[in-house]
């Protein structure tokens, strides 16, 4: 198994930036995302204990359920299921407030689950696509986060 981590600063409450994320539609303003939907509610919240969520990114499809919900400080999930196939111990985020905004700190272990070229595959092939994925995630929401209205020219 290979842990993956990839962490930010955003300039944001950590409701905001908690709420953005867990929120995995919003995944798609990521150029590496091309679908998200919720394929079943949680416990208490949408995105709560037990939902199930589908994602379709660039690397392939998966299909995750929730674990663990504890707004605005974390979320954990497991990927069920997944094309291309892997194994999945873990996925969590965790939320700190921070001096100027909130650090998302995004971690998963996985692996690719092919006999004697596995673990070279999952840490030549599987790991930076999952991390450039993962950043490309966070920097959306700190572009929908952190967006200001332009300066407006007074006549």
């Amino acid at each position: 198994m290979e842990t993956m981590t990839v962490e930010r600063v955003i300039a944001a409450p950590v409701e905001d930036v908690f709420t953005w994320l867990t929120t995995t539609t919003h995944y798609t303003s990521s150029p590496l995302v091309l679908r998200c939907r919720l394929a079943r509610h949680g416990e208490g919240a949408p995105y709560g204990v037990g939902a199930v969520r589908d994602h379709l990114w660039l690397i392939g499809w998966f299909k995750e359920r929730i674990t663990r919900y504890d707004p605005p400080y974390a979320t954990e999930y497991v990927v069920e299921r997944s094309l291309p196939p892997s194994r999945h111990e873990l996925g969590r985020m965790t939320f700190t407030e921070v001096d100027g905004g909130t650090r998302v700190c995004w971690t998963t272990r996985a692996e690719i689950p092919v006999p004697l070229l596995g673990p070279f595959l999952t840490r030549r092939l599987a790991r930076p696509v999952i991390t450039r994925t993962f950043g490309a995630i966070l920097k959306a929401a700190d572009t929908a986060l952190t967006r200001t209205a332009a300066p407006r020219n007074s006549y």
